[in-house]
């Protein structure tokens, strides 16, 4: 018996069903589950630089079989994946950085705009970098 002396238990309120694919109805839900999902392909980029930094502290034929490693195709899909992941990631947070921080100059706000150009135009700048170090 329940506590109410009836043997029957108390009432619940109803909860409607929610599907599992709940956040492929709308783009913008489908952008935040994939950016969520974004986090695991940054932690691989970064696992797979810090193989290679060791690979290359520990000599040639370490970095050589790093190397060939990294060439066999399923780790070169991972990387393409990982890289259209890592691209979504610093776009979608280049776009919310203006709600995530509010950069004053002289007391006044900087407009929203600004932050993001800012943010895009020092990417493009430290990409020209890397691509020039790499290259030269």
């Amino acid at each position: 018996m329940t506590a109410t002396g009836s043997g029957l238990a108390p009432a619940r309120p109803y909860r409607q069903p929610v599907s599992r694919l709940w956040w492929l109805r709308r783009r913008s839900y489908l952008l935040f589950m994939l950016r969520e999902l974004s986090c695991v392909f940054v932690a691989w980029f970064v696992a797979f630089a810090l193989m290679l930094v060791v690979a290359v502290g520990s000599g040639p034929e370490s970095y050589r079989d790093f190397l060939d490693w990294s060439a066999r195709p399923w780790v070169l899909a991972l990387n393409v994946i990982a890289a259209a992941f890592v691209l979504l990631h610093a776009v979608t947070w280049f776009n919310l950085a203006p709600k995530a921080m509010v950069v004053r100059v002289g007391g006044r706000p900087v407009p929203p705009v600004a932050v993001v150009a800012a943010h895009y135009v020092l990417w493009i700048a430290c990409s020209i970098i890397a691509v020039w170090v790499i290259l030269r």
